[in-house]
């Protein structure tokens, strides 16, 4: 399952990049991209869990990038780099079930596959502060469309 997972992340970063710069349905974005590469049910579930809870969440999730880097307009953030961490943000603000080592890990290893070579550790350090910051104060749930389930 945790590679289907990984799987899953990859389409929903493919298909996230691809709402940035074109006027595509994330339903259209996900759909091209199950059909390139397809994925067991599980793994289809969980990335238009992704994709849709980022498109239901990304003010609130671009507003806490914008808090948690202030020195990196999020407009001016890598469109690749700026939806890991909105990926990973999620997850670790959500009650998709992911432990936050491994949502952290997972996105650094998607900044390394996809990103620049200064990503990983830019997003490394955008998550470990959210980490940080959740244990310190409550931070906002974020809340999943339930879209998908119906």
């Amino acid at each position: 399952m945790a590679r289907g997972r990984r799987q899953a992340r990859i389409i929903a970063l493919q298909a996230l990049y691809e709402l940035d710069l074109t006027g595509h349905t994330p339903e259209y974005a996900l759909g091209c991209r199950i059909k390139e590469t397809p994925l067991p049910q599980a793994g289809i579930s969980f990335a238009f869990e992704l994709v849709e809870g980022v498109v239901d969440n990304v003010q609130q999730v671009d507003s806490l990038v914008g808090e948690l880097a202030p020195e990196w307009p999020v407009e001016q953030i890598a469109s690749i780099d700026r939806n890991i961490l909105r990926i990973a943000m999620f997850e670790l603000l959500s009650d998709v079930g992911t432990p936050p080592k491994v949502a952290i890990n997972e996105a650094v290893e998607l900044a390394k596959m996809f990103g620049s070579d200064s990503s990983p550790r830019f997003v490394n350090g955008v998550l470990g502060t959210l980490v940080n910051r959740k244990r310190e104060r409550a931070l906002p749930i974020l809340v999943r469309d339930k879209r998908s389930q119906k």
